[in-house]
């Protein structure tokens, strides 16, 4: 199969908004049997809290029909989307910490996210980086996504609501449009059919939007001692941990036997299902 460049690809996807991080459309990309994703009609980003009026303009010039956000509550707080006029909110949300998140105390609660519990990842990844239940949720993000029961009923139930949206284009998104939308942007791309190049290229992208963020923080950790360990936890929560991703990938073919068997397993989706979203979201 031929593929356009990863450059190339970027270029032509990034949506032309100041005010949203990661937004991109899937559309471009080349699929089985010589298909393309279709542009307009699936777009992934960060949160819509800080859009632009034009931003929210050039959306509502998309025809969105639904946004999907996967946040849950305590991200939300001072960070509520912003509305795209016309557009259906879908609340799915989705705990990346899985188990681990679960047993998290309310003093750690308190220590690293204040009071408040607002939460912001800029304040809280240096002290995170040398926290044990961190490094932990930073090594097991994604497995836990692909594979904690919790995860799995909302990553189908987000598949579905694709698969009966109709015509309508379709936004989702988190916090900063990495994991939790990059493990659902990976799994509609091999409903449609894209290879797992196209997939970890797709995943590998938010790197683009995130590496210097990366770079900064990683300073400021090796600055406290740092070594490869805490750094890990900085490229999983600042940026997008592509390795752990491909070796989540890896486990999902060990278990499952492929990628395919995973979706119409787990993620209940019938033929019937595939060949709706494939009618629906390619084209020659």
């Amino acid at each position: 199969m031929k593929h356009v460049s990863a450059s190339s690809q970027f270029i032509h996807q990034v949506l032309p908004v100041k005010g949203i991080a990661n937004a991109r459309d899937l559309g471009g990309y080349e699929v089985s049997g010589g298909y393309r994703v279709k542009s307009g009609m699936l777009f992934r980003s960060a949160h819509l809290a800080g859009a632009k009026d034009a931003d929210l303009a050039f959306l509502n010039c998309l025809s969105i029909g639904t946004v999907v956000d996967f946040r849950m509550d305590r991200e939300k707080l001072k960070k509520q989307d912003r509305v795209i006029p016309g557009a259906r909110y879908r609340d799915m949300p989705l705990d990346a910490g899985g188990a681990m998140s679960a047993s998290i105390t309310e003093e750690e609660a308190r220590k690293f996210m204040g009071r408040k519990k607002e939460f912001n990842v800029r304040k809280l990844i240096v002290p995170a980086a040398f926290n044990e239940k961190a490094k932990a949720i930073a090594r097991e993000m994604y497995p836990t996504l692909f594979f904690y029961p919790d995860c799995q009923r909302q990553m189908a139930a987000f598949l579905h609501l694709v698969v009966e949206e109709g015509d309508k284009p379709i936004l989702f998104h988190c916090t900063q449009g990495k994991d939790r939308t990059g493990i659902a942007s990976a799994l509609l791309l091999a409903a449609l059919g894209a290879d797992r190049k196209t997939i970890v290229t797709d995943f590998d992208m938010t790197n683009r939007f995130y590496e210097k963020d990366v770079r900064k923080f990683t300073r400021r950790v090796r600055f406290w001692g740092g070594r490869e360990e805490e750094i890990a936890v900085v490229k999983a929560f600042m940026g997008a941990n592509t390795e752990n991703f491909i070796k989540a990938l890896d486990a999902v073919d060990a278990q499952y036997g492929s990628m395919e068997a995973y979706l119409k397993g787990p993620m209940e989706l019938t033929d019937a299902d595939i060949r709706t979203l494939r009618t629906r979201y390619l084209e020659k």
